[in-house]
């Protein structure tokens, strides 16, 4: 089986946070064991910024067993059709008291990148964002 895994859940275990360090770690082992563990090119720039070297990303992805898989055409298409989609059917949100549009929060780009990646290369996703991937990838198995 091949998971694609989150910057949110390997961030849990490098940083580490302690609500949700030993969930991450449980699920990673859990699905290392199972088959392949595979991050896209977001995901590993991502975790970089965390490492002082190329070297350093290297060895901690040769460590855990995660592999680069590159984006296919077809996973950067889906993200892009996904995205527009979202960007579409967001609604305005209006101030009741003050009567003006507030900006909401805006999900970027590299969130349906990372989304489309793991439907695309991988069975299923390992992400604590899950109402996330379950709204814009019904299609998209997620554990987390």
């Amino acid at each position: 089986m091949i998971t694609a895994v989150d910057t949110n859940i390997l961030f849990d275990i490098l940083l580490p946070d302690e609500s949700h360090v030993l969930n991450s770690k449980r699920l990673l082992d859990e699905h290392a064991l199972k088959g392949q563990l595979i991050i896209c090119e977001i995901v590993y720039a991502e975790l970089a910024s965390q490492f002082g070297s190329e070297k350093e990303t290297k060895a901690f992805l040769s460590d855990t067993g995660i592999r680069l898989v590159h984006s296919s055409e077809q996973s950067l298409t889906v993200a892009g059709e996904r995205w527009k989609a979202y960007a579409k059917n967001r609604k305005p949100f209006i101030c009741p008291q003050c009567n003006h549009p507030v900006q909401l929060r805006q999900r970027v780009l590299s969130d349906f990148i990372i989304g489309a990646h793991a439907l695309t290369h991988a069975e299923q996703l390992l992400s604590r964002d899950r109402g996330f991937y379950k709204t814009y990838f019904k299609d998209l198995k997620v554990k987390g």
